[in-house]
Parts: C-alpha cells; sequence; structure tokens
C-alpha cells in the first residue's frame, strides 16, 4: 500500500547554528550565520529549551562529568539539538580501551604521520579537523571525524613498536595561541560554514537523512538509477536524503536518520556508521545489530537451527570434526567462509580431494565456518521484508552452466542469472510465510531472504541485510511504491523518536 507524503506545516523554523562557550566576550572568532552564546544562557533561558531546529557546537572548556559543558551536550540532547560533540564522545575520550581502538585502527597514518618527529613525545592541535602544518591535515581529519569536538588536542608517545595515541581531550579557544588565531580563523570560517545549514533547499525539510553510499563497491546494492528513487521517494515525503561516503563520518550528529546503501561488513567503515549512528540515537537502517548478525553466516546457521527454520542440511565445522562433513552432507556439498557475499567465499566440493583442500583454506580464515549439502535448483527465490512485512518477491535465476547465481569466473556480461520479478501475492505462500518469519528472527529491519522451494517444502538458504535494490529489478511490479515504504519505514522511526525526545 503507498504510503502517502505528508503536508508541508508553514510551522518550520530554520535552522539556527548555535555556538556555546563559557563567555562569548573571549571568543576570538567571528562566525558568518552562527550565533554565540554563553553556557549559562543556554542552560536557563527558556527560548532554547522550547526552539527544536538548532545544531549546536559545545566549545566549552571542560566536558567533565557533570560540569557545564557536560551539561549542555546533555540538555542539548534531551532538546533533540545534535550536539557536537554529544555525549556519548564525551565518553568516548575518557576511555582508554577506545583511544588504542582508534590508534591501532589509524595505526598506518599515525606512524607514516609522525615519522620526522625526533622526540619521543608530540602534541597534535586539531583546530576544527586542521592542523597548522599540512602534513598532520589528513590525521587531523581522521581524528576530528572520530572526536566530534571542534577544537581536540592529541597526545602521542613512541613506544617499542612505534607511535601510539595515548590520549585526546578538548581544548577551549582560549588555549590556541595568538599567533594562530589568524589562520584558525579560516578554519573556524569554513567549517562552521559548511555546517551552518546556509545552503539549505529554499523549502527546507522536516528531516535530515544521510544515505551512505560506496561509490568504489563493485557490486553496489542499489544502482545510480534506483539511488534517484530513493531521493524522489524521500523528497515526495518531505524529508532531505543527503549523499554521503566513508569520509562523511564526523558528519553523522547532523542528521536524523541513517540509510545504509553500500556494501556492509563488520570490519570496516559501514559498521562505524551504524553503530555511531544508532549510538547518537538516530533512525538507522541497517541497525549495527542487523549487521552482525547477517552478515556471519555461523550466527545465521545456529540462529535458524534453534529455532527449528527449515534449511539444507548444516554443519558448523571446525578441527575437530572436519571429518565428518562428508558423512552427515554427503558430496558434493558447499563450504562457506563465515563472511561470504556476492558468491566469493562460497565454494563446492564435488570430491573427498577438494573438500579436504577447500576446509583448509577456509578455516586458515576462520575458526569456524559453515559446510551445508547441496541442492540444485534453477533459481533461488529473494523475498524482500520490511519490518515483517513481505516487501517484494524475486526469482534470482544460476548464472549459465554454473551452480550459483554469479559465476565470478565468467565474462563480465554474462556473471548474472536472469532475474524475474513478480507480485508478492504470485509467489509461492509458504515461501514468503517462511522468509517473514526466519526475518523476524533478526528484529525490525530491511532483509533479502533466499530460499529453495523444494518437493519437502521452502528451506532458508540466507538472511541477508542491506539486501539489493535496483532500478527495473526488485521495483519491477511496484515501481515507485517501493522506494516510498522504504522511506516511510524510515520516517516512522525518525518520529518515533522524536516524539520520545519530547516526551522525555
Amino acid at each position: 500500500m503507498p504510503v502517502a507524503a505528508p503536508r508541508k506545516t508553514a510551522s518550520f523554523r530554520h535552522m539556527v547554528t548555535l555556538i556555546v562557550v563559557e563567555n562569548p566576550s573571549n571568543w576570538p572568532f567571528k562566525i558568518q550565520d552562527a550565533r554565540v552564546i554563553s553556557a549559562r544562557a543556554y542552560l536557563t533561558d527558556p527560548e532554547w529549551s522550547t526552539r527544536r531546529s538548532v545544531k549546536l557546537f559545545n566549545l566549552c572548556r571542560s566536558y567533565r562529568y557533570q560540569s557545564t559543558g557536560y551539561y549542555v551536550s546533555l540538555l542539548a540532547e534531551a532538546r533533540g539539538h545534535k550536539p557536537r560533540p554529544p555525549v556519548a564522545t564525551i565518553q568516548d575520550m575518557k576511555s582508554d580501551s577506545l583511544v588504542r581502538f582508534v590508534s591501532d585502527g589509524l595505526e598506518g597514518l599515525i606512524q607514516k604521520s609522525l615519522a620526522p618527529i625526533k622526540s619521543d613525545s608530540f602534541e597534535l592541535s586539531i583546530y576544527f579537523g586542521r592542523n597548522l602544518a599540512k602534513r598532520y591535515d589528513k590525521l587531523s581529519h581522521e581524528l576530528s571525524q572520530l572526536f566530534e569536538a571542534p577544537l581536540l588536542r592529541a597526545t602521542f608517545r613512541r613506544e617499542r613498536r612505534g607511535w601510539r595515541l595515548r590520549g585526546i581531550r578538548p581544548i577551549p579557544a582560549s588555549e590556541v595561541p595568538e599567533s594562530h588565531r589568524g589562520t584558525v580563523a579560516a578554519y573556524a570560517e569554513a567549517y562552521f560554514g559548511n555546517n551552518s545549514g546556509r545552503r539549505r533547499p529554499r523549502f527546507a525539510s522536516r528531516y535530515d537523512v544521510a544515505m551512505l553510499v560506496g561509490p568504489a563497491d563493485e557490486h553496489p546494492p542499489s544502482d545510480e538509477r534506483a539511488l534517484r528513487r530513493f531521493e524522489r521517494a524521500a523528497k515526495e515525503m518531505d524529508l532531505r536524503l543527503i549523499r554521503i561516503t566513508k569520509d562523511d563520518y564526523g558528519r553523522i550528529s547532523e542528521f536524523d536518520g541513517l540509510f545504509i546503501r553500500a556494501d556492509t561488513r563488520v570490519d570496516d567503515y559501514t559498521y562505524r556508521f551504524a553503530r555511531r549512528a544508532a549510538r547518537d540515537g538516530l533512525a538507522v537502517i541497517d541497525h549495527p545489530d542487523t549487521i552482525v548478525r547477517c552478515t556471519n553466516k555461523v550466527y545465521l546457521a545456529e540462529l535458524l537451527e534453534r529455532h527449528s527454520i527449515p534449511t539444507p542440511r548444516t554443519m558448523i565445522v571446525h578441527d575437530n570434526n572436519v571429518e565428518h562433513i562428508a558423512t552427515e552432507l554427503g558430496l558434493p556439498c558447499v563450504l562457506k567462509q563465515p563472511d561470504s557475499s556476492f558468491s566469493l567465499g562460497v565454494v563446492r566440493a564435488d570430491t573427498a580431494e577438494q573438500l579436504r583442500t577447500a576446509v583448509k583454506a577456509l578455516l586458515s580464515k576462520s575458526d569456524l565456518i559453515v559446510a551445508q549439502e547441496f541442492v540444485l535448483t534453477d533459481y533461488d527465490w529473494r523475498i524482500g521484508v520490511l519490518d515483517g512485512a513481505p516487501l517484494y518477491a524475486c526469482r534470482y535465476y544460476m548464472a549459465d552452466k554454473h551452480w550459483q547465481i554469479l559465476n565470478w569466473e565468467a565474462k563480465e556480461r554474462e556473471r548474472y542469472g536472469r532475474v524475474e520479478t513478480l507480485a508478492v501475492d504470485a509467489a509461492p505462500r509458504e515461501v514468503v510465510r517462511l522468509a517473514v518469519e526466519a526475518s523476524a528472527l533478526m528484529g525490525p529491519g530491511l532483509y533479502g531472504v533466499d530460499l529453495k522451494d523444494l518437493a519437502a517444502g521452502p528451506r532458508v538458504i540466507e538472511i541477508n541485510d542491506n539486501p539489493s535494490i535496483d532500478a527495473g529489478i526488485e521495483d519491477a511490479e511496484q515501481g515507485m511504491d517501493l522506494y516510498r515504504r522504504i522511506m516511510g519505514a524510515l520516517l516512522e522511526r525518525i518520529e518515533a523518536r522524536t516524539r520520545g525526545s519530547l516526551a522525555t
């Protein structure tokens, strides 16, 4: 059923950019289109407790627990004012384990940036994502994306294995040396100019949603035509859908929602974006918990078995049960590395020798893998499910002369099998029912459930987060209504969170 676009209201108030400091008279910069007020005024003036459209930059001297700076960010979150930094980031700066995690994640960049330094310690001043020395700009940008305070100081120590980040803290504007202020003022103007909302369209939307895309993805979940259709559907609902990439991590708190249309993995930026967005209270599709659950086939195998969801015969394989695979599943069988996708990391073993070789290779990368009986069919069903309701139904046919829907060894034009899209009501009722039942184990969200329809009944192969939605394929039956339903689900999440914030 199409989701009706809500009527625009004349009561929308333009977004205000607010810079909060202890003493505005000591604020050394003049920023166009940004208002500078005292922390006390923000905490006590009724104007700010009732105003909704505010983007707040907290530049207080200290964010110590229960200090004035801490309460500015805390109350800003309660008021729906999208503070930078949010309270979660303030807590992150105090976490030694998180600082170590960040140091590990940026190790290559840290070693390269600090290699010329001869001393055993170094302090990096980060002014609005920049440093006065250009060779530190990339490192400064990455740290400011992870820790959202506009003014930061990072401390590094040289250890046996090289440079390590030992701590990071916000600094007040008063700690910017006089000799730096001219350059820092230019940084500030650019920083707040990019974040002030001056470039919003003439008719501002009620909510801003980030659509995370991966321009370098070899097989993105949506093609360019589909992305434009998502943008069109969002506009109909008074949502402003803004494309972002992995370089925009620091912008997450600007938005009300996050919609991921890049290839998802637990060990890369998509998961970090989802986790950050969920932590900051944004409506998120795909939720980080969904990414963790769906991208690991060991987890899926265990979950489906525990809930008695019919699947092909399946084993979780480790070093001690390798010899039982052929006996329990027969040959040929299929072996899967836990994080396989797009048919990569999925191997068919036809003989005992192929089985031994494949298992050895896969177990060298993961302590657990999945083995499954081989079931030959002409096509797999893909049932799209959105928040517990069937969304679309497709038959994905096997690639020509191949046992998978994607044959990586074929020429590029011949890699994929054809796709046939049907109305959901035209798909076998039991296939759709089982897809919905299986996806419910993952919680609300957007899923693509792969199944085989056998004589004994349908069997679930996989539950995919972030399913493919390409123009002319998954939307072939519904057209724009498919995109409206997905954008409508995001809107419902945002409004539910907004109601909760207002009630608080």
